[in-house]
């Protein structure tokens, strides 16, 4: 856990799957986190746990906003929430067209 002032180390996602690689092959948390320079052992233990329960999408970073990298967006859910109030946006406008027409 971080302490004031110092920001949380993050990992690249082929990093974890590495540890948890080694991990499989018998190896130690210590040994994975000196090969590797995992500052916290736990981690390795986190990772698994997550890997068990949601498979490889568990180890990927999800905090921040989505952004969009390369015309995709990253964060699909909020990007279809979007279309999702941009549809009823334009179902209230054509209604109200309709009523005017009238």
């Amino acid at each position: 856990m971080a302490l004031k002032g110092q920001k949380k180390r993050t990992y690249p996602f082929e990093l974890k799957m590495e540890a948890l690689t080694l991990k499989k092959k018998g190896w130690t948390k210590r040994q994975i986190a000196n090969k590797l320079g995992i500052h916290d052992r736990d981690l390795i233990k986190a990772w698994a746990r997550k890997y068990r329960a949601q498979g490889a999408y568990g180890l990927v970073d999800r905090r921040g906003r989505g952004s969009k990298k390369n015309g995709e967006y990253t964060d699909q859910e909020r990007y279809i929430r979007s279309l999702e109030m941009e549809n009823d946006v334009l179902k209230k406008y054509f209604e109200i067209l309709g009523k005017e027409k009238r």
